[in-house]
């Protein structure tokens, strides 16, 4: 049975979080100390906005060689991208799909995933708790701004999906319904890969983020939370037109009504980073979703109880 998250001190959260000493050699935690240090112990919102400004300078050759670099750090696939050259980073990073590259499940029990990704810390919010990495938890009511926003998932399940800088960068309605409202939510630009997850408490609390609640056509809340981190921290939003990045002008909430159908297009990320997922008591992850495990957009996510199920 799983008992309520307590708030840890950093040393017991670290030490929770550790895996047994004779799996992580020396020169692991090196290599994990290097990484947390490169991609935290920077200027992070300076370097964020730089790179927003160098990706979309428009020059072909500049373009290849910076994906070149790129191709040196990861394992980015452009066989399924609809164009296969680009004339900037942001076109890169902002990719669309060649038409059939991705299916969406049409089963209408299933929720799908808005996204390509990894799947991270999933199961169930337990006293307005959840995880971000073993050992780490925070409040639900601090990641969505408000203890009222954040009621009608008590006890209904979220996923953590993280996106890699390689993967493909937009997101997709999981179901058919409405988005009714966007929350924008200011804050820092932490990395969050796995390493970053484990040492800073309260993370996706603390960084960028907008909070998109929606309706499903069958009556059910569902939120999507889009999380920024280190280099990214634009959002484009195609149901309000707008692009949500670093000291955003704009309005911090954002009513709308626009109805969107399963699949459909919300928008994209400009580099990388997460989302979680909320669905209210009664929905069930689907079967094969856990930590560590890579999903599709359109694969299913959750499953929807009988009482929400239309056809």
């Amino acid at each position: 049975m799983n008992t309520p998250l307590q708030h840890p001190s950093p040393e017991a959260a670290a030490a929770a979080a550790a895996p047994p000493d004779a799996a992580r050699s020396p020169w692991l935690l090196l290599r994990e100390d290097l990484n947390f240090l490169l991609t935290n112990r920077i200027p992070r919102q300076a370097l964020t906005r730089f790179m927003g400004w160098y990706s979309k300078i428009r020059s072909p050759w500049l373009c290849r060689a910076s994906i070149a670099v790129w191709r040196l750090f990861t394992k980015l696939d452009l066989s399924d991208a609809r164009q296969q050259r680009f004339d900037s980073l942001h076109a890169c990073f902002t990719r669309e799909l060649k038409p059939g590259a991705r299916s969406v499940d049409p089963d209408p029990a299933v929720l799908a995933s808005p996204c390509d990704a990894i799947v991270g810390a999933c199961g169930t919010v337990q006293a307005g708790q959840l995880w971000q990495a073993k050992g780490m938890g925070y409040r639900i009511e601090d990641l969505f701004g408000q203890a009222e926003r954040a009621a009608p998932f008590e006890g209904g399940s979220y996923v953590t999906l993280r996106l890699t800088s390689a993967m493909y960068h937009r997101f997709h309605a999981p179901h058919d319904g409405r988005v009714e409202h966007v929350t924008y939510i200011s804050g820092d630009t932490w990395n969050v890969n796995p390493i970053a997850l484990k040492r800073v408490q309260r993370l996706f609390c603390r960084n960028e983020r907008a909070l998109i609640r929606l309706r499903l056509s069958n009556g059910a809340p569902l939120a999507l939370v889009p999380v920024a981190a280190v280099l990214v921290a634009s959002i484009r939003l195609h149901f309000l037109d707008v692009l949500l990045q670093l000291r955003w002008p704009g309005p911090n909430e954002m009513p709308c009504d626009a109805a969107v159908a399963k699949g459909q297009e919300l928008g994209w990320f400009e580099h990388g980073s997460t989302i979680i997922c909320f669905a209210p008591p009664g929905f069930s992850l689907a079967p094969g979703i856990a930590d560590g495990q890579r999903i599709r957009m359109g694969q299913a996510l959750m499953r929807l109880p009988p009482a929400y199920v239309t056809v």
